[in-house]
This record gives structure tokens, sequence and C-alpha cells, in this order.
């Protein structure tokens, strides 16, 4: 069976497009999170977990569904997209970022609070003794003790961008060229009989996540 390149490479390009600017995203505000809560209490703090954890419990569809609500044309955040750029959110590859920063960003911000959780309070501490600033702290001390948990959630988020399909279908669709990545192509292929193209696909995805969790085990 010949194969189209084109074809073959569009969804590929658009994967990886979509995991980079995803895992980018995701890994400043999970980073961000996890440092205002990490070894902090406050009234509240359950509630406020829960609510960034829970699309790691949802079902991505169930995750998908209410993206679709909150961007459709009825919401005010659609209408308001629509009136600055005469486009809609939905069925975009936009939102397909936006599904996987959702789905991704429970996995990341676990990983990354646990790591800044594990640096020890007396060396911070060492350091503002010392006139460090809590920026220079962060810079110095904080961010290359927690680096191998700042590392693995990076990928995480990389990952699960890749990866994603339920909460991505539901919102930004399966449009060939435009909004279909390699998972939801690989669903389209299998379900046309197309396994070659299929098993192609499925190799790429299993080569970048390997490339990925190589970069991962080098810095540990």
């Amino acid at each position: 069976m010949e194969i189209n390149w084109t074809d073959f490479f569009a969804p590929v390009w658009l994967s990886v497009k979509i995991s980079v600017i995803t895992s980018i995203i995701v890994f400043i505000l999970a980073t961000a999170a996890a440092k205002a809560m990490a070894g902090r209490k406050f009234p509240g703090y359950s509630l406020v977990e829960t609510v960034m954890l829970l699309p790691l419990v949802l079902p991505p569809t169930v995750v998908g569904f209410v993206l679709l609500v909150v961007l459709g044309r009825r919401s005010w955040i659609g209408r308001w997209y629509e009136q600055m750029t005469e486009h809609t959110i939905l069925f975009t590859w936009g939102a397909a970022v936006i599904a996987a920063v959702v789905v991704a960003f429970p996995l990341v911000y676990r990983t990354v609070k646990a790591g800044f959780e594990g640096v020890e309070a007396d060396l911070e501490d060492a350091a503002r003794a010392q006139g460090a600033s809590e920026l220079q702290v962060l810079r110095y001390v904080t961010l290359p003790l927690a680096g191998q948990s700042l590392a693995a959630g990076y990928v995480l988020g990389f990952a699960r961008g890749l990866g994603e399909f339920g909460a991505t279908i539901m919102v930004a669709g399966n449009i060939p060229g435009r909004t279909q990545t390699v998972p939801t192509a690989i669903y389209v292929a299998v379900d046309g009989g197309n396994m070659t193209l299929a098993w192609m696909w499925v190799c790429s995805i299993i080569v970048m996540s390997a490339v990925m969790l190589m970069f991962v085990n080098r810095r540990t």
C-alpha cells in the first residue's frame, strides 16, 4: 500500500506543535501553583487542591464536555473571543492546546509539588540568613534541588499533550490538516482498516515518548 507522506506527517507535526505549546504553558502554570501550595496550609486549601486535581480523575470526555460548554458560542468567553477575532475557539488547534493543558495540569502539578516539598526548608533558611532574596533562594536553591521533579513534570506535560484524545476530540474535532492529531488519526485509521498507517503513527508516538524519557533519564 502506497503511503501519502503529506497525510502521514500532518498529524505528527500538529501533535508536536500542540505538545510543545501545551508543555510550556502547563509547566509554567503548574510550577507557579505548586510553589504557592507546597508546604502551606490555609482555609480552603483542600478545596483549592481538589479543584486543581479534578481533571486527573474525571474521564477526558467529561473534561471535554465542560470545555465545550465553557468555550462555546453561548458562553461569555466564546462570545468575547469571537468578537475579538471573528473566529470561534472550538474546532481549532488552539482548542486542542486548551484541552491538553487542562488534562495535563494535575499530573505536572503533583510531580512538581512533590519536588518542592522535598527541598529541605533549612537549606532555604540558610540562604536567607546569608542575605539572599526570595528570588535568589528560588533560583539558586529551590529550583536546582527540585530539578529532577521539574524535568519529570515537563515530560509528563509533553507526553500528556501528545497522547490526549478524549477532551481534544470534543473541543477540537478531527479535521484533517487542521485539528487532526496523531491519537485521533490512529483512531480513524483503525476504524477504516488502514492498519499500516495506524502502526506508523503508533511508532511515531513511541519514538517521541522514548526520546523524552531518555532526556529525563540523562538528568537523573
